[in-house]
């Protein structure tokens, strides 16, 4: 079974994310917005596809502040985790926002909160995993 790691400071919409991609999805579901947890679960490839969110109002790492779009980057950065799908998950979708959020972080997709077709929301998730 296939696990989505959802990093996410809003705990109700990590539960409707959990449900969603349980019951719908079929995938297994962790989830943390600690940081160096994030980091760890990817690095032990404990996570097939992760739903970042962008504020993450409340992340630390190694002393700052970081933000979805930030965490993201050093993912990318790192070959171990590199290749894990990451998909941004944000309220401030504008016109123009995704675009610069994609490029950015380096992230292979995008969805907007709140997630209100549930069905199309896995079926963006799915189709960003790898088939192996």
């Amino acid at each position: 079974m296939k696990t989505a790691l959802i990093v996410e400071d809003d705990l109700i919409n990590a539960r409707v994310f959990s449900k969603i991609l349980t019951s719908r999805g079929g995938l297994a579901v962790k989830h943390t917005e600690d940081v160096a947890e994030v980091i760890q679960i990817a690095q032990a490839g404990e996570a097939d596809i992760i739903l970042m969110d962008v504020s993450l109002s409340r992340s630390v790492y190694q002393g700052k502040p970081m933000n979805g779009i930030q965490l993201t980057q050093l993912l990318k950065a790192d070959p171990q985790t590199a290749t894990v799908p990451i998909v941004l998950v944000t309220a401030h979708a504008m016109e123009g926002d995704r675009e610069s959020f994609l490029q950015q972080s380096g992230a292979d997709g995008y969805i907007s909160k709140p997630v209100i077709d549930h069905q199309s929301f896995v079926d963006q998730v799915l189709a960003l995993l790898p088939n192996s």
